[in-house]
């Protein structure tokens, strides 16, 4: 049986976090990712979907693009956006756990790990968070250490410390 190549249809925007990049193929969003360079965001695409033939293709994804920056720029608290992403049935119970982290809100890997019944798995949570393929949509920014230290972030630590203190204060501007 012949299989049609997995096509990946991409934008990328300006945002106040640098650039941000969402990538869907025709079921859902399958990356969103963060960072400084447009052509670095586009070359980690094209290395974690080899197999894919990448398609640059904004009008297909305005809305859930719309959705993304709405979000960066705090006119949304939430994205309930479909996705599209591989993995373990571990990952996805860690995953559903951090959609469940309300705006504004963190909680410990500890915390998480308590919170799906696994309290020995603080590293596998943590290990679950960075395999995030798709950033915001499943707010892997909102965990933290035990110690209040930001932990690490797959798009860089100043980069969390930002989203964390932009929630922080949309939660402050709603709540007034």
């Amino acid at each position: 049986m012949h299989r049609s190549p997995l096509v990946i249809r991409y934008a990328i925007a300006l945002c106040p976090f640098g650039h941000v990049l969402a990538a869907a193929t025709g079921r859902g969003v399958c990356a969103a990712a963060l960072g400084d360079d447009p052509a670095m965001l586009i070359d980690d695409l094209a290395r974690a979907f080899s197999e894919a033939t990448l398609d640059c293709n904004s009008g297909l994804l305005d809305g859930w693009m719309d959705a993304l920056l709405d979000y960066l720029h705090g006119k949304r608290m939430s994205l309930d956006l479909p996705l599209d992403v591989a993995a373990t049935p571990f990952q996805t119970t860690v995953w559903n756990a951090l959609r469940a982290i309300p705006y504004g809100e963190t909680q410990t890997y500890q915390q998480v790990a308590r919170r799906i019944e696994r309290p020995d798995a603080t590293r596998a949570v943590a290990q679950a968070c960075a395999r995030n393929p798709v950033a915001l949509i499943i707010p892997c920014h909102r965990v933290v250490r035990s110690d209040g230290g930001l932990g690490g972030y797959r798009w860089g630590i100043e980069r969390k410390r930002a989203l964390l203190s932009h929630e922080a204060a949309h939660v402050e501007l709603c709540a007034s």
